[in-house]
């Protein structure tokens, strides 16, 4: 029978507002902090910390649950992006035209409205983060539970550059210079996996209070890994 948890809600609802959060940041600033190395959209701050969450729900809760979350946090998105065109659409006020105006909306939060950056964002986030849960759940089987840090490293070296390499170049790919293109790239990704490698203290702590908490640690032996099979799940320990 499908069971209760006291925290997965909660956790649903972080990773959905970081996803939406980052997607913002990323549309409204590229930051350079001084190399060509450092360049990257502002959403990069943010944004790993989703693969985290990921990667704490594959651990504690399951590949199949997660992957309930993965289109919660796609369709949460998808809605971002088509409320944000809808709003650019729509006629402005007279008085917000004089103080904001259309070109001051675009400029921001029209990139997201764009179909563009709607589908660099929803490819990107959809075929990264189905990797990082399959990886994790995979290697979580192959090593029978132990070495924690090598799936959650693992799974975000590939889900990390999976996203990273498609959201870029979906995105920016002949809107700038290649070798500005190939810098977000190699900035973004090596960020995001540095993050990654030095959050996996609180990764680990973070799963051992949930494991203790739910009383769950889940193997996903018999899971059907299709990203879009969302109903009938077969698990022999569900």
């Amino acid at each position: 029978m499908p069971r209760d948890f006291r925290y997965f809600d909660l956790l649903v609802a972080l990773f959905v507002a970081v996803l939406l959060i980052s997607n913002i940041a990323s549309a409204a600033k590229i930051v350079n902090l001084g190399l060509p190395v450092l360049t990257f959209d502002a959403g990069t701050l943010l944004f790993p910390v989703s693969y985290i969450f990921g990667d704490v729900l594959v651990e504690v809760y399951g590949y199949h649950r997660s992957r309930r979350v993965i289109w919660t946090g796609f369709l949460c998105a998808a809605l971002l992006s088509v409320t944000l065109a809808l709003v650019r659409w729509l006629p402005g006020e007279a008085d917000w035209i004089g103080r904001v105006g259309p070109d001051a909306y675009d400029s921001v939060l029209g990139t997201l409205a764009s179909g563009r950056i709607i589908l660099a964002s929803l490819v990107g986030y959809f075929c990264g983060g189905f990797t990082n849960a399959y990886i994790m759940a995979r290697m979580k089987i192959l090593t029978q539970g132990r070495w924690l840090w090598t799936r959650t490293i693992a799974s975000t070296l590939a889900g990390e550059g999976v996203d990273t390499v498609l959201f870029v170049l979906i995105a920016f790919l002949g809107t700038m210079a290649p070798v500005v293109v190939g810098n977000i790239i190699l900035s973004n990704y090596l960020f995001k996996c540095s993050m990654e490698a030095l959050v996996t203290p609180l990764t680990y702590r973070a799963v051992n209070f949930l494991k203790a908490a739910e009383g769950e640690d889940y193997y996903d032996c018999d899971t059907d890994f299709s990203p879009f099979r969302l109903l009938g799940v077969r698990n022999a320990r569900e």
